[in-house]
């Protein structure tokens, strides 16, 4: 397959001052000089300025090519880019032409595919690649950035390479009879590997930041009518979204409003207000909001300072986890005890600021001391968990004379499951399974 060369559309459809036309693949450089009817080759990083014809030696468009050799490019093989105008009709008159001389259509994800085979980047950062390209904040970007640089894969390899070290350890206890390994041998290796490795590991685990900041997360506010849940969703988005009234029952129907927490991408959902009646459209908004509430990442209960009677969840939620109460109105009371709430006033904003801060500290915003190696996707925490089980697995053998091997078979597991992550193991079936999500042209 890395014998072809393939081309493709790098930029959006849709016209626009400029549109690229990617090819890589051995032939890369030939296709551009016959598509500019050129005899010299290219200077290598250098913008040459040419006319682009087709095959009856009209001019098709104008623009710069730029040719990357092999070790200079981005997918690890000679690479060309055509930077021409963007009209739509005009790119694919251009990438029509590359395929008559000798290009193939490039697949989804294909030349960051290629920089993977080709030793460039490893899978981590190839899937830092699409997510900087779907990242829906700013902070969702930096942390892609860093993850692009390799900070994950640098993290990843010095797990590994611990692995291999106490495997080796452990493996070299078999060439040795039983007692003359000491009890303190193994005591030893076995804090090694519980301070290099379990406990870091499971600290990335613990925190869902990363995974949030790409993925999102969903927030619900619940709570009787009228104790100000919509005014907090419109206080919170900072638009006149929800409709707001006196009138218990306003809300029949969820309503929800995307807005940004700390960086983190969050759907905010304003639900009916839970109480019993009779009102056949009202019960189904009721039935909702419960719904919506079992499935949020975070849920926000709002009570009315002024109406004693909405401060106990438990009628409605008790079997939920309600991580944040709030105690909503406060302007209208001078000094109340509301201890395990949030004071907060939605109608001149006091405690919104305190209640976004806390939100975020629920959605697992905290002080990480290594950020740039959090988790960001379920593959990677998949692959960790399963690494972290056989290394306990292993643990739990450890010191058993006629469980080493059995112990070292666990740690070589968790070894092959980091692997994954870089793309080390079954790179086939890992590379078919995160290429299939990327956009064609990257």
């Amino acid at each position: 397959m890395l014998t072809d060369t393939i081309a493709a559309i790098a930029t959006p459809q849709g016209r626009g001052g400029i549109g690229i036309i990617r090819i890589s693949g051995p032939q890369a450089s030939d296709i551009a000089r016959k598509l500019c009817q050129r005899d010299k080759p290219f200077t290598p990083r250098y913008a040459h300025f040419q006319h682009w014809y087709d095959d009856q030696g009209d001019t098709i468009d104008h623009g710069i090519t730029i040719f990357f050799d092999g070790k200079q490019s981005y997918t690890g093989e000679d690479t060309v880019e055509l930077q021409a105008h963007g009209s739509p009709m005009l790119l694919q008159a251009l990438f029509e032409r590359t395929l008559a001389l000798g290009c193939r259509p490039a697949e989804a994800g294909e030349f960051t595919r290629r920089a993977v085979e080709h030793g460039k980047i490893d899978l981590s950062q190839a899937e830092a690649v699409a997510a900087c390209i779907d990242a829906a904040t700013l902070r969702a970007a930096k942390q892609a950035q860093k993850q692009l640089d390799g900070a994950l894969g640098r993290r990843i390899s010095q797990y590994m390479e611990d692995l291999t070290s106490v495997v080796a350890h452990v493996e070299a206890c078999l060439d040795f009879p039983e007692d003359e390994v000491p009890a303190l041998f193994y005591d030893q290796l076995r804090n090694r590997v519980e301070t290099e490795l379990v406990a870091p590991i499971q600290h990335q685990l613990n925190s869902k930041l990363g995974e949030r900041l790409f993925e999102g997360a969903t927030v619900a506010i619940v709570g009787e009518p009228n104790v100000g849940k919509s005014s907090l969703l419109n206080a919170l988005s900072g638009r006149d979204r929800a409709i707001v009234t006196d009138i218990a029952g306003t809300t029949r129907d969820t309503l929800e409003v995307d807005f940004e927490v700390h960086g983190i991408p969050v759907r905010l959902v304003d639900t009916a207000g839970l109480r019993n009646t009779d009102d056949v459209v009202e019960q189904e908004g009721v039935k909702r909001a419960k719904s919506a509430a079992e499935t949020a990442d975070l849920i926000i209960f709002v009570a009315d300072v002024t109406r004693p009677e909405t401060w106990n969840p438990d009628p409605h939620f008790g079997e939920l986890n309600i991580q944040l109460k709030v105690m909503n109105k406060m302007d209208q009371v001078d000094q109340v005890n509301i201890k395990g709430f949030l004071p907060l006033s939605t109608k001149n904003h006091q405690g919104l600021d305190a209640l976004v801060n806390t939100m975020a500290q629920c959605l697992g915003d905290v002080n990480l001391a290594d950020e740039a190696a959090m988790v960001t996707s379920a593959r990677h925490r998949a692959a960790l968990e399963a690494s972290l089980t056989h290394i306990q697995a292993g643990l739990a053998m450890l010191g058993r004379e006629d469980m080493i091997d059995l112990t070292a078979m666990e740690w070589r597991s968790a070894w092959s499951a980091l692997g994954e992550i870089l793309g080390i193991g079954d790179v086939e079936l890992i590379l078919d399974r995160v290429f299939s999500e990327f956009c064609i042209g990257k």
